[in-house]
C-alpha cells in the first residue's frame, strides 16, 4: 500500500532529508521517496498508518500537509 502526501514548506535538500527521516521513523512505513520539485512524499506502508499519524510526524518536523491520498 502507498500514500502520496502533499507537503508545503520544503525549500532545500536538507528539508527533503528531514521529512524522509520523520516518515521512515513511523511504525508501518517501510520507505519514503520525497520530491522537492513536486512537494510530495510517496510512502510505502507495511501496515495501515492513520493519516493523522503521518500529518503529526510532518508537523513535528516543521512542515505542513495539504493533502494525503492513496496511491
Amino acid at each position: 500500500m502507498k500514500k502520496i502526501i502533499h507537503i508545503e514548506g520544503m525549500g532545500c535538500q536538507n528539508c527533503v532529508r528531514h521529512v524522509k527521516e520523520a516518515l521512515e521513523a513511523l511504525d508501518g512505513v517501510s520507505g519514503a521517496e520525497v520530491s522537492l520539485e513536486k512537494n510530495t512524499a510517496v510512502i510505502n506502508l507495511s501496515k495501515d498508518v492513520a493519516d493523522e499519524v503521518i500529518k503529526s510526524a510532518i508537523d513535528e518536523a516543521g512542515y505542513d500537509v495539504s493533502k494525503i491520498e492513496a496511491a
